[in-house]
């Protein structure tokens, strides 16, 4: 059984933007995730990018490839769709996803 790790990072404008979208996730984002097939979630503030822009990384967990797979297919559409209506291009966030085994 391979375990999934998929990695939002989120680089923000500055640091309220950054504090709002932490919020975000905290204030439900993470908990419909794990409601849509995660086990855990972790949200990190990473070291700022080399323009001194604040980063968030929010890393889950997911059991198998399958349950990842639903996720994406069933509940991410609609989470994107509100992230990036709240902090899309627009608000100058840019977001980069990873997905990998864990071993």
């Amino acid at each position: 059984m391979t375990r999934i790790c998929y990695m939002v990072v989120a680089t923000l404008p500055s640091d309220e933007a950054r504090d709002r979208y932490v919020s975000w996730l905290e204030d439900g984002h993470v908990d419909q995730v794990i409601a849509g097939g995660a086990h855990t979630a972790m949200i990190v503030k990473l070291e700022p990018d080399p323009a001194g822009r604040p980063r968030v990384m929010t890393q889950y967990i997911f059991s198998t490839r399958e349950l990842f797979d639903r996720y994406v297919a069933e509940h991410a559409p609609a989470l994107r769709a509100e992230g990036l209506r709240l902090f899309g291009p627009q608000t100058g966030v840019s977001m980069h996803r990873e997905i990998g085994e864990i071993v």
